[in-house]
């Protein structure tokens, strides 16, 4: 399963990757708008910040085939080829998938609601599905049940797709995706904060630096008698 950041702020991003194991980092057009840069700028920084060998998933923003295909070729040529282009999961969008797919572009079909749209995109060569589980429950509906129901398509089909869960709210909703055993999640900054805020640790490590502090001579640490 990989992790991934859900955020275009580079302070935060570099916090994150300093302390969680994390393979790449996705935007939106919501996301980059909210990071007040002009968009390329905020991508190409993003890329080099994170290297060649993370994912970076950026989204088309149109609504027509054609011109989803020209702006998906135009951002893998600046980011590079671990770049996966989001494309929405409408009808014109699964063209566009089509297309891009035999050409070698990776596709991440974003915008899923519904199981059918997730079977649609990976019949159409998307490399992730993308379904906004909290969204989907904003609209009165189970987004982690379609998530789930996503997963069971995609292993009765044996699609060459993965799930991309995005859209959370509490690790709780993480914890019953990484149990499902889903392909891959991308969190925001205070989401990924909450996987491990537990008191509990913290008091835990207080006590074992005090405890092992009590045998060291004033001033010395672990790693001086090692």
């Amino acid at each position: 399963m990989k992790l991934l950041i859900d955020y275009a702020d580079l302070d935060s991003i570099k916090e994150l990757i300093a302390l969680f194991p994390i393979d790449g980092v996705t935007t939106n057009p919501t996301i980059l708008a909210k990071a007040g840069e002009n968009p390329k700028d905020r991508l190409v920084k993003i890329r080099e910040l994170i290297g060649p060998d993370m994912d970076l998933h950026c989204q088309v923003v149109a609504s027509k085939k054609e011109e989803m295909v020209d702006q998906a070729r135009k951002l893998v040529a600046l980011l590079g080829e671990n770049t996966y282009i989001k494309v929405p999961s409408s009808g014109e969008g699964f063209k566009a998938m089509e297309e891009l797919t035999k050409e070698g572009i990776k596709i991440t079909a974003t915008g899923i609601y519904t199981p059918l749209q997730a079977f649609l995109a990976a019949k159409a060569g998307a490399k992730y599905l993308a379904p906004y589980v909290n969204r989907i429950d904003n609209l009165g509906y189970d987004g982690l049940g379609v998530t789930r129901k996503i997963q069971n398509i995609l292993e009765a089909n044996d699609f060459d797709a993965q799930i991309l869960a995005a859209s959370f709210k509490n690790s709780n909703q993480v914890l019953d995706l990484v149990e499902r055993g889903v392909g891959a999640l991308t969190l925001g900054p205070d989401v990924f904060k909450g996987l491990v805020n537990d008191k509990n640790v913290d008091f835990a490590i207080k006590t074992f630096e005090e405890d092992f502090e009590s045998i060291l001579e004033e001033g010395q640490t672990f790693s001086d008698i090692l």
